[in-house]
């Protein structure tokens, strides 16, 4: 097992090093940068646009400005935003935090529902509450999360103008006057503006997840050893969480590492139809202003914690099942 660790462990160096260099070379691939933009700007004079490109490295060429935004990195410093003025982290470490409030509970959420709903629609097979699943599963894989968000939005509003009571907001994170209220008011206003964009964010993935649970249910319990516990006596309880389930699991444990990025990479579009201040507006914002550092950074930061959930995946699925770490 040692061995097994240590290896996986070796392998995450390269992939590291030629992940950034490649996402680096992408984002330079782009024409311009955020300095062109100024250059438009009168009142900035090309000595000015010139000493700014000096002093962020922009003149050198792509390989070094790599090696230096390297160096930087390792020593934690994701870089500087030229479109906040301040370092990367400070600027991002908001957002990712906003992110959170949605992306946590959502993938709570997401687990409790979607497992035991792939394993009812398994064992009931083709019955009524199965096929409404599945319905209702295929129509979820169908509609974008953006557009599902589109959807609460005008049921709640729709719903404001017959009876007069908002039930959830349909935009932004907090209420005005937020910044007066106490700690626990102000973390129940928080909590409420995120109802509806974790329940949206959940149900987009409920359909894929529960779908590959009743997949891979289906698979086990069709096994001959399945068959061989069933003759023996084995109680259905038994034969279905001790012996199918921890197996038909198994492949989750692989997804677990997205989890980490996931994260900080926000919940997508969700958080851009609903005004929600989390990672995926920032980002957005940051392409359109060619924020460099920013970009990277993020990018970065995803790709580490990408890396570490994978190995934790790893190690979790050797520990599962031991073919995998004598391979």
């Amino acid at each position: 097992m040692t061995t097994y660790v240590l290896r996986r462990i070796l392998y995450l160096i390269p992939t590291f090093f030629g992940a950034t260099f490649l996402a680096f070379l992408i984002i330079q691939m782009a024409p311009g940068d955020y300095l062109t933009q100024l250059e438009l700007d009168p009142k900035v004079t090309p000595e000015t646009i010139a000493r700014l490109r000096s002093q962020f490295g922009l003149d050198r060429p792509v390989y070094e400005q790599y090696l230096l935004w390297m160096n930087n990195l390792l020593h934690l410093n994701l870089g500087y935003s030229f479109a906040y003025q301040a370092p990367v982290l400070e600027v991002i470490w908001p957002r990712v935090v906003n992110s959170m409030v949605i992306v946590i509970p959502s993938t709570i959420l997401l687990y409790l529902v979607a497992i035991p709903i792939g394993v009812y629609g398994a064992v009931r097979q083709y019955s009524l509450g199965d096929r409404i699943l599945s319905f209702l599963a295929y129509v979820g894989l169908s509609v974008p999360s953006f557009f599902l968000a589109l959807i609460a939005i005008y049921v709640l509003l729709q719903i404001k103008f017959k009876t007069g009571v908002l039930i959830f907001p349909v935009s932004g994170m907090t209420s005005s006057g937020f910044e007066q209220l106490p700690p626990l008011r102000q973390w129940l206003d928080i909590a409420w503006h995120a109802v509806v964009p974790i329940l949206v964010a959940t149900a987009n993935d409920i359909a894929g997840l529960s779908r590959l649970m009743r997949g891979q249910m289906l698979e086990v319990l069709g096994q001959d050893y399945i068959r061989t516990a069933r003759a023996k006596g084995l109680a259905e309880r038994v034969v279905l969480y001790k012996h199918a389930f921890r197996n038909a699991v198994i492949p989750f444990v692989a997804t677990l590492g997205g989890l980490l990025p996931s994260l900080i990479s926000g919940a997508g579009f969700v958080e851009v139809v609903m005004a929600w201040p989390g990672i995926t507006p920032f980002f957005l914002d940051a392409i359109a202003n060619q924020d460099l550092y920013v970009i990277a950074g993020f990018l970065t930061v995803s790709l580490v914690l990408l890396m570490i959930g994978n190995l934790i995946s790893d190690l979790l699925l050797a520990w599962v099942d031991p073919r995998i770490r004598y391979e």
